[in-house]
């Protein structure tokens, strides 16, 4: 493996270097010390929904061990850890009674972390609600936005002590479209009706959830995350695609953030959103703004979209890489392109406002094999070389950007496509839990620690 042809220094002393990770895709345990079942655990059951079959009972065992996955986390030279907190094992009914034994395995890891030097960054929503909750509606239902207020409030009191960095929700984009619109993710709905009662609920409960941190927290740095991917039409000299471009950006990038910059949704593009005003409140469109510390930039691949007139009230659609003929090297057949993180970064400085931005999640599934007891993914590497180079660039522009989170620490349960694609640093058999540092883990070891 060469040695990185990027110096840390280069970013700053205070750039904050992490992996991050969220509960159901690493924990395992889902049935131990009083965990209620999530939504995820009910969709895992249902045929076909994943992809290979699999489901997360165990995942990376990280319940058990995260005093060893921490080490390694620290011995690839990050000083700081993205993890998030599984509401059903704080609260198994999503409201009411609190689950102690939820709680004490939170702190023992928070303290471990601290112990081993690595700053907490916790995650309070990454997809996985109470099966108890969405029994009750879930998103759909406006109680959410009470619920999460409660369940945040639980959490902060007994961190927030020694927890500092708070992220709300993890990619509200996903969670409300794949999970309630074409029903990809769970729990599974196809709901267009709902569908404009769920992104509303959610957009409340990211800025209730930034006030509850704020309030009960002095000193958090609060924030939240969205994924993000510029979009470009198929045809540039096309009206009709420029359009459907203008919409796409505003589904995909621009459906959350607005709304916590006090800028309302954005309903000239995607007119099907002016139906939230029959069912806001007096006062919600003031209560979606929350001024975050930190906005969170998860982004993977560039968008291409073309009109189309079989997706109604969008009137898109994407044009896969293959179509365009781009070549496509990972295996989740997504493009990597050589300056889309550079363009969603200043896409995003565009927004007023004195947040910093900050690389939430970036990574990349390839097809890591074990040979002779390593595993040697050049690509990976090579992929974020070419990222970190562009966060450089942005940072020589003047953006302020506050760090790089990798996705993601081990291989796990990759949502609906089960197992397959693995897109950790640190490579996990998940038949006997063996762990091995990939050659991109070494690389960042190289750049972290100057080894």
């Amino acid at each position: 493996m060469t040695k990185p042809i990027l110096h840390r220094a280069d970013f700053g002393p205070d750039f904050v270097w992490g992996t991050a990770t969220a509960a159901f895709q690493i924990e395992g345990a889902t049935i131990s010390h009083g965990r209620g079942p999530s939504v995820w655990d009910t969709f895992t059951q249902k045929k076909g929904a994943i992809k290979t079959g699999e489901n997360a009972m165990m995942a990376c065992d990280f319940y058990h061990r995260y005093p060893t996955d921490l080490a390694l986390n620290g011995q690839m030279g990050f000083n700081a850890f993205r993890f998030s907190i599984a509401w059903s094992r704080i609260l198994p009914q999503g409201t009411g009674r609190v689950n102690e034994a939820g709680l004490a395995y939170y702190d023992r890891l928070i303290d471990e972390g601290i112990r081993q030097g690595q700053t907490p960054w916790v995650t309070l929503f990454h997809w996985d609600l109470p099966q108890a909750l969405e029994d009750r509606g879930g998103w759909m239902n406006r109680e959410i936005v009470t619920w999460f207020a409660e369940y945040v409030a639980v959490v902060v009191k007994a961190f927030g002590h020694k927890v500092k960095h708070w992220l709300v929700l993890n990619e509200p984009s996903a969670f409300t479209l794949l999970g309630y619109l074409v029903g990809m993710h769970a729990p599974g709905r196809r709901n267009f009706r709902a569908i404009t009662s769920v992104i509303h609920h959610a957009a409340l409960a990211q800025a209730e959830g930034g006030r509850v941190v704020r309030s009960l927290v002095p000193g958090a740095v609060v924030g939240t995350t969205f994924s993000c991917s510029p979009v470009e039409p198929m045809n540039r000299a096309s009206k009709r695609d420029q359009q459907a471009a203008h919409r796409a950006d505003a589904l995909l990038n621009r459906l959350f953030i607005e709304p916590a910059l006090g800028m309302g949704y954005p309903t000239d593009e995607l007119t099907f959103l002016n139906s939230i005003k029959r069912i806001a409140r007096p006062g919600d469109m003031e209560r979606l703004a929350f001024n975050f510390d930190l906005i969170g930039l998860q982004h993977y691949f560039p968008v291409v979209v073309e009109h189309s007139m079989l997706v109604p009230y969008l009137w898109a659609k994407e044009v896969s890489p293959n179509r365009r003929q781009v070549p496509v090297i990972t295996e989740m057949g997504w493009e990597v392109h050589e300056q889309s993180l550079l363009r969603i970064i200043r896409q995003f400085n565009q927004y007023p406002g004195d947040h910093q931005l900050f690389i939430a999640e970036s990574g990349s599934a390839f097809y890591d094999r074990v040979e002779d007891g390593q595993v040697i993914d050049t690509q990976r590497a090579a992929y974020h070389v070419q990222c970190l180079q562009q966060v450089r660039q942005a940072q020589a522009e003047g953006i302020d950007l506050a760090g790089y989170f990798v996705w993601t620490l081990l291989d796990n349960f990759e949502w609906a496509e089960g197992y397959r694609p693995r897109f950790g640093l640190v490579y996990v058999d998940h038949r006997t839990q063996h762990r091995i540092v990939k050659a991109s883990g070494q690389w960042f070891r190289s750049l972290l620690c100057g080894d």
